[in-house]
């Protein structure tokens, strides 16, 4: 795919109420973003010199750096222009974030009153923030770290509020964290995007400034199994742990600490079964006592029902009995040990 031109801005801040929802309740909601920057902030981005770029499929192209100076948990305008677009280009369908798409070049636009919008993100894959860095943190996820259930543009996934909790924090206000969840994700085999396994060179080893990776994922696993037949072969639980044994591995040899939450309940959802939940089961008490890990964050303990243990508290669930709402990530980011990131 080529870009003709890519510019950066800081957006105007909405000031309208939200649709509906209110961050950290636990409602679903959609903040108002109309697309509108701030014009003195516009920078054009620039490859090698170069305004235009070519990715080639399965490829990453970094841009030269910028000056634009930017508050902790701004938001950025990224705005680009391809003149020819192929049948397929990368995307985000679960970004929780809203773009907007326009004929014509509209990268330096202060406003795009007549674009069309969605609720995804394309080709861009990050953005790299030069400062007195303290690292950034890794989170290896799937769709409950992607944020199902929370707010749109109102970042309320659990990532979100680990970060703000992190900023907050005079010991740990410099450290980045990075959100690779994927929606359907699975670590083993099928689900959506690439398997942990086969994407954790790309999404952990490769990110700037790694040194903490905290692993939250196995549910599409353990739910996708819950209709193969019993015996004979090595259970999911077993090929979950393998799998985190490896990720141990592969973390450490290049100085990176691995931290593990368990897998949060998910009874009366559509994973739901004896079978799922004894292998839930299983990962989770091999989690918490194999001695493996640099550290466990017990998110099942979190956000499960005290009266029913395989169950989503009431307020933490988003409705489906799978994934959490904002306030039940609010729980999750609550329940991390912050002094396992202090410097």
């Amino acid at each position: 795919m080529t870009l003709d031109t890519v510019h950066v801005a800081l957006p105007v801040a909405s000031t309208a109420p939200m649709v509906k929802g209110v961050p950290g309740s636990g409602a679903e909601g959609v903040i108002p973003t109309t697309g509108a920057i701030r014009s003195e902030t516009d920078h054009a981005v620039t490859f090698g010199g170069h305004e235009s770029v070519t990715i080639q499929p399965g490829a990453i192209v970094v841009s030269d750096p910028i000056e634009l100076p930017v508050a902790p948990f701004s938001d950025l305008a990224i705005s680009f222009l391809a003149s020819k677009v192929p049948d397929g280009i990368t995307g985000h369908p679960g970004s929780r974030a809203t773009s907007f798409l326009m004929t014509g070049n509209s990268v330096s636009s202060t406003t795009l009153t007549d674009a069309v919008t969605a609720d995804h993100w394309y080709v861009l894959d990050g953005v790299d923030v030069a400062d007195k860095s303290g690292g950034s943190v890794v989170v290896l996820g799937d769709s409950i770290t992607d944020g199902r259930g929370s707010v749109t543009n109102g970042n309320t996934r659990w990532a979100d509020y680990l970060a703000k909790r992190l900023g907050a924090n005079k010991h740990t206000a410099n450290i980045g964290v990075l959100n690779e969840g994927i929606g359907g994700n699975c670590i083993l085999r099928g689900g959506l995007g690439p398997t942990a396994l086969s994407r954790f060179d790309r999404d952990v080893i490769s990110q700037s400034g790694v040194k903490w990776l905290l692993i939250f994922e196995g549910v599409n696993d353990i739910g996708g199994s819950r209709r193969m037949p019993a015996g004979g072969q090595p259970t999911v639980a077993d090929g979950i742990i393998f799998a985190l044994q490896q990720f141990i591995l592969r973390a450490h040899a290049h100085g990176i600490k691995v931290y593990v939450a368990t897998i949060t309940p998910f009874g009366g959802g559509s994973y739901s079964s004896p079978v799922t939940e004894a292998a839930r089961t299983e990962v989770n008490d091999w989690i918490r006592t194999s001695g493996k890990f640099d550290a466990v964050a017990d998110f099942d303990k979190a956000a499960r029902d005290p009266e029913k243990p395989g169950q989503l508290a009431a307020d933490a669930d988003s409705g489906d009995h799978l994934h959490l709402s904002s306030a039940g990530y609010k729980r999750l980011a609550e329940s991390i040990d912050l002094k396992l990131f202090a410097q």
